[in-house]
């Protein structure tokens, strides 16, 4: 069959225009499968040859076909490339070290990639490479430990020919679009990744992954696995730094160099190694974390050498070098908690280390960028983070929330030195770690029963490093960092001034109560703080606008609650015990209970003026509900002392008191809406007035009698129609005169 087609082939021809058109290659086709038939036959079914001949006779067979294959076409080039994959798996045998057959498939898979160099037949590539996959896979699930390294080899080899052989380029050339550019396509008129690169990326995920795959039950398998994929990430980086195309495969070994360093946390021979300290006190630290990170400053090394020599992905590349090594870093002390093993100090230097790389990345990238500050601002971001976790690390609570706060000041200097407009991010991160410290961990517990030295230095050192990075910006266009430093000024000022009182209130009475009006106004007024601080931070939109939003209405909800609990529930009105009034009269636990949130509440509608005006006349209108609860509290606390606080008991003197507070309130209104021209001042005014006229008239009259309770009514009708010429004579003075509307027109 074979010889007849290739009669037919010299005589008559092969192609398309022939008479004879794929005549030749059907009858060599037929001819190479009843050789593979044969072959087969006389080993599986009649025994009559062993394993060793049957597979030179497959070899011979597949070789043949991929010749015949090189003058018909791709469909005998494809047959012979199968043929000769299978035949070590059909014709049986066993052998304790098949490692020889990886050069097999590694000479039969050179063989179907130069065919389809030469000719451009591209399914022949795609066939050897799935062929010699499967194939290697096949002998290293097999069992036998010795094939580990030559596999890995394979693997690599096989990588390497598909991005070096299809272009024929010793060295990549790869152009056009990426394999990456293909899955995340703007539109559909986007240019696509040429075959080559679809055929490199492949290679490059198909050998990473099954490398990934590998055993590691021993320590030498996981580092081997490790220095190969260290060894693939840098081969992308380096020799392929003139394919363009090729520039986003250096990711998948790298980030799965990562994933491995995870993944061995979990019961890995390794971590487990690492996390067994060695009984003899002379024993040496263990190097495992060390050279992983050590491996991850090399990678992060390639990358900024690629971003200072890149003509294209210069952002990407410098990106890529800022973030590797911290990420490791970070990946390492979540699952192997280095710290526990080796010590916070050394763990702490390897931070320091990583952080001293970044700020060379940050002087190399400065001297090349000149203006363009963007990747100057990422290896700066990322020396700042570095240096971050390595206080978290070795830190006690005060100290660590002061080097939050240096951090967060140096970020605000270096953008003033420097104009790194990426710093607002890290000064955004920044104050909410330092927030987080202050409120949560450790947070507001921690501050009631600290040493107050402590707390003091802790807060007001967060207040006035807010304060100096305010100073830093006095003259920098930096909105949005300057609020929230305002903000975090604010919040963390109000904050400390509640936690001093809550402690003055407490050590003064002796009492250490949550069940107190004193407490929960002091509680309402943190919560107040916070939520009036992420209402401020709205006006930053953005993409925390929804989560601040969220936060504001927790907060405030807290604060709320609060506030409810100190009016209804602790209120010394009916409380007893713990309840009671601490301190003279006026100067007095009613001052935190209720006069402080109701200030809160009144600054914050005042200072918010980016929130909408309905919104500010809201928090005014509730910042009256615990201010009226104070006076309230406070002239009965006058008359009545501390023990009497409780209901009922009215004395006349009280009751005249409140009286003269509403009409002195009643007048102040009255006058300033007439100073300021302010219609809703005068109605509140004119309220308020009416308000101590009703008083008057159905409860503190019923004490009198006699011709003083008749003139008493007699003044009372007095004051109400005077009341009501006051309200139309401010209504006729503050109404627009006709003439002052006149116009041009006859409208006007």
């Amino acid at each position: 069959m074979i010889a007849g087609g290739e009669v037919i082939r010299r005589r008559y021809g092969d192609d398309e225009t022939s008479t004879t058109a794929y005549l030749p290659s059907t009858f060599s086709g037929a001819g190479i499968v009843t050789l593979f038939a044969a072959i087969l036959s006389a080993r599986v079914l009649y025994d009559l040859i062993g394993p060793e001949m049957a597979l030179v006779g497959m070899m011979a067979v597949g070789a043949v076909a991929i010749i015949l294959g090189w003058f018909y076409g791709p469909l005998l080039a494809g047959v012979g490339i199968i043929g000769a994959m299978a035949a070590p798996f059909v014709v049986g045998g066993s052998s304790e070290n098949p490692s020889w057959l990886f050069g097999y498939f590694a000479v039969v898979t050179l063989v179907g990639l130069a065919v389809d160099a030469i000719r451009r037949w591209a399914w022949v590539t795609v066939v050897s490479l799935v062929m010699a996959y499967g194939a290697g896979w096949m002998v290293q699930a097999s069992g036998a430990p010795v094939t580990t390294v030559p596999y890995v080899i394979y693997l690599v080899g096989l990588m390497l020919a598909a991005i070096a052989i299809p272009p024929l380029r010793p060295i990549p050339t790869h152009a056009g679009a990426m394999c990456s550019q293909a899955i995340i396509r703007a539109s559909a008129s986007s240019k696509l990744p040429e075959f080559p690169t679809y055929i490199a990326g492949g290679a490059v995920v198909a050998s990473t992954g099954f490398i990934a795959l590998i055993d590691q039950s021993t320590a030498a398998d996981f580092w081997l696995i490790v220095c190969v994929l260290t060894v693939i990430t840098l081969a992308l980086l380096i020799w392929a730094r003139g394919a363009e195309a090729l520039a986003d495969l250096a990711a998948v070994p790298a980030v799965t160099l990562l994933l491995m360093s995870v993944a061995q946390s979990e019961g890995g021979v390794v971590s487990r190694a690492f996390r067994t300290i060695p009984e003899n006190a002379e024993a040496g630290m263990p190097l495992s974390v060390t050279w992983l990170v050590g491996i991850a400053m090399l990678i992060t090394a390639t990358f900024g050498w690629r971003a200072l020599t890149a003509s294209r992905y210069k952002v990407i590349w410098g990106g890529a070098a800022t973030l590797y090594a911290p990420v490791m870093a970070i990946l390492l002390e979540l699952t192997w908690q280095p710290a526990e093993v080796i010590g916070a100090y050394p763990w702490a230097l390897h931070a320091a280390a990583i952080a001293a790389v970044m700020v060379l990345l940050a002087e190399r990238f400065a001297r090349v960028d000149g203006a363009d500050r963007l990747r100057v601002s990422f290896a700066t971001l990322s020396a700042l983070s570095a240096l971050s976790f390595a206080f978290v690390i070795i830190f006690s609570d005060v100290a660590l929330t002061l080097a939050f706060v240096v951090t967060v000041v140096a970020a605000v200097a270096l953008d003033r030195r420097f104009n790194l407009p990426l710093m607002t991010w890290f000064v955004t991160i920044g104050i909410g770690a330092i927030g987080y410290r202050l409120i949560v961990d450790p947070g507001l517990d921690w501050a009631r029963t600290a040493p107050l030295a402590e707390v003091v230095v802790a807060y007001l050192g967060a207040f006035a490093g807010f304060l100096g990075g305010l100073w830093l910006l006095r003259d920098r266009d930096r909105m949005q960092m300057r609020i929230l430093l305002d903000s975090a000024a604010w919040s963390t000022g109000g904050v400390l001034i509640s936690l001093l009182l809550y402690r003055f209130v407490r050590d003064a009475a002796g009492v250490d109560a949550v069940t107190t009006h004193w407490s929960a106004g002091l509680h309402a007024v943190i919560w107040l703080v916070l939520a009036l601080t992420q209402a401020r931070r709205l006006q930053l939109g953005g993409p925390f606008y929804t989560l601040r939003l969220i936060l504001a209405g927790i907060f405030g909800t807290i604060a709320a609650a609060a506030m409810v609990l100190g009016i209804v529930s602790y209120n010394p009105l009916w409380a007893v015990g713990d309840g009671r009034v601490l301190g003279p009269v006026l100067i007095n636990s009613l001052i935190p209970g209720y006069l402080l949130p109701a200030l809160v509440l009144g600054l914050g509608a005042w200072r918010l003026t980016s929130l909408p005006k309905n919104i500010r006349l809201g928090l005014a209108a509730i910042a009256l509900v615990p201010a009226m609860v104070w006076l309230f509290l406070a002239i009965r606390h006058f008359w009545q002392g501390a023990d009497g606080m409780a209901l009922p008991g009215l004395g006349q003197g009280e009751l005249y008191s409140y009286t003269i507070v509403l009409l002195v309130i009643g007048g102040g209104l009255f006058y300033q809406s007439l100073a300021r021209g302010s219609a809703l001042m005068r109605r509140a005014g004119i309220l308020v007035l009416g308000l101590a006229i009703a008083k008057v008239f159905l409860v503190d009259i019923s004490g009198l009698g006699g011709l003083i309770r008749v003139f008493s009514l007699l003044a009372l009708g007095l004051l109400l129609a005077g009341l009501a010429w006051l309200n139309r004579w401010a209504q006729a003075k503050h109404a627009p005169r006709a003439d002052d509307d006149e116009g041009d027109g006859p409208e006007g």
